[in-house]
């Protein structure tokens, strides 16, 4: 069930009335009342996956409750590692065995040796790198003592499923999200008001501007090697909007929901397109997850006494499992490389830019600002060719002929007035996030005092998705 169909649009009031109607009656009523909802959400695409939910959320349930009974170290690590074989285990037989059994077999062949294996014809359960991940939080948290086990099953078993999140996220931590869980909620108006807003801006950014993009992205990623150099350059910008719009308006309208529900979720996005330096970006990006893998990969590879080469190195590495855990391709392996270098680039070179800066007085010079804001960009657009390509190969044929010349040609597949449509559409999306930078999200308008000129902006966005809703497509990150 996607956010942005007619199914959600019947669940969602079904279930925020129901949900606010147990509120006089017992919080752990109504818990039960939204874990059943989420399982039913999460069972409307496949009832058979909602099992693996099940045992991911027993096994971390009971391995909190054990690791507490222990103070040894040692069995504490057992009991950790015991639920990392379970959870990361099912992760990679449905999402990374075929990869790398075929991988296996490849370097064989390669060497002149033909394997025969076999691969499973399984279909990726939709979030389960999400759930995963936001899953084993609690209990590495409560592995190094800064979280205590619960024993209230049923608001365990929520946090790991609760709807908004169980698709792709953001990856909530227990210290945020399951400590609200346990609390009676109580409704709060402006809290409603601003989640209905927020889901407004992320359906927009949705249906408008992500599904619109993906026209163009498809076919010109079909076949990369018979267009120009400005068709493919139009095409990469379009992913990069494309990606960021249908993945922040995911968040967005997750975000939103959790507001509906009393709930706070982690901010996931803060305008990465804005960013003026590679580092920057990766702190204003799908932030839920850079944060999971900094803490839980990157700082426990360093320490105090680790040297810059180390550093640099552990970088490239989280960058690298980053990459994997993005798909199971080699093409997001050598995205993640790509991320990962440039990281270590733009942090190496951090003191000698401010410096730069200093000398030259440049901290809050606009035309310097966008400058750097258009470097990063590109930086990311060309990485995000082997994020969007079928293969590697294909991704090299695509940017030898984005940089190869013809700069001018013009593509028979789409209309002259889709560039119009998009070039508008995209232009309100950006100058609304530029305004809006410092808040939230785009359509935070606690400074506009005017009813009038609130409800204009909100019926404005209504009939740009009316208009302009493209092609219903399937969330990107609902394959991760």
């Amino acid at each position: 069930m996607s956010f942005a169909s007619i199914d959600f649009a019947i669940f969602m009031p079904i279930v925020f009335c129901i949900y606010w109607a147990l509120n006089k009656t017992n919080v752990k009523i109504q818990n039960f009342f939204l874990l059943a909802s989420s399982y039913f959400f999460y069972a409307w695409w496949n009832w058979r996956y909602l099992s693996l939910i099940l045992i991911c959320s027993l096994t971390n349930y009971f391995a909190g409750l054990l690791m507490v009974k222990y103070d040894r170290q040692k069995i504490r690590k057992i009991i950790l590692y015991a639920c990392f074989t379970v959870c990361l285990g099912i992760l990679g037989v449905f999402k990374y065995y075929n990869f790398f059994i075929t991988s296996f077999a490849d370097a064989f062949s390669f060497l002149g040796t033909n394997l025969q294996v076999k691969t499973l014809n399984l279909i990726l359960p939709i979030g389960i790198s999400f759930y995963t991940f936001h899953t084993l939080t609690y209990t590495i948290e409560i592995y190094r003592r800064k979280f205590e086990p619960t024993k209230d099953v049923i608001s365990f078993f929520l946090f790991v499923s609760i709807f908004p999140l169980a698709m792709a996220g953001p990856i909530e931590r227990a210290t945020n999200l399951l400590s609200q869980i346990y609390k009676c909620r109580v409704f709060d108006y402006a809290q409603a008001t601003d989640g209905m807003r927020q889901i407004l801006w992320g359906l927009f950014k949705k249906v408008v501007i992500a599904d619109n993009c993906a026209t163009y992205v498809n076919q010109v990623f079909e076949n990369p090697s018979a267009q120009g150099g400005s068709v493919l350059l139009l095409g990469l910008i379009f992913f990069a909007f494309q990606l960021y719009c249908d993945f922040s308006g995911y968040s967005d309208m997750a975000i939103g929901i959790g507001k509906l529900l009393g709930l706070k979720f982690l901010q996931n996005f803060n305008y990465p397109y804005f960013a003026t330096s590679f580092t920057d970006y990766w702190k204003r990006n799908h932030i839920s997850m850079t944060q999971w893998f900094m803490d839980y990969i990157y700082y426990p590879m360093t320490n105090n006494k680790t040297k810059l080469w180390q550093w640099n190195l552990s970088m490239i590495i989280t960058f690298l499992l980053s990459g994997l855990w993005h798909g199971a391709g080699w093409t997001f392996v050598l995205w993640g490389l790509y991320q990962g270098i440039f990281i270590v680039i733009s942090m190496n070179s951090q003191k000698r830019r401010k410096r730069f800066e200093k000398k030259h007085n440049l901290k809050d010079n606009l035309p310097y600002t966008f400058l750097r804001v258009f470097m990063t960009f590109g930086i990311v657009c060309i990485g995000l060719t082997f994020f969007r390509a079928e293969s590697i190969g294909q991704a090299f044929v695509y940017l030898k002929g984005m940089f190869g010349g013809n700069f001018f040609s013009i593509p028979d597949f789409i209309s002259k007035y889709f560039y119009l449509k998009m070039f508008f559409l995209l232009g309100i999306m950006l100058i609304v996030e530029w305004k809006q930078r410092n808040k939230q999200h785009g359509l935070d308008l606690s400074g506009i005092k005017s009813p009038f000129l609130k409800y204009a902006i909100y019926y404005a966005l209504i009939a740009f998705i009316c208009m302009y809703g493209g092609k219903a497509e399937t969330f990107i990150y609902f394959q991760f």
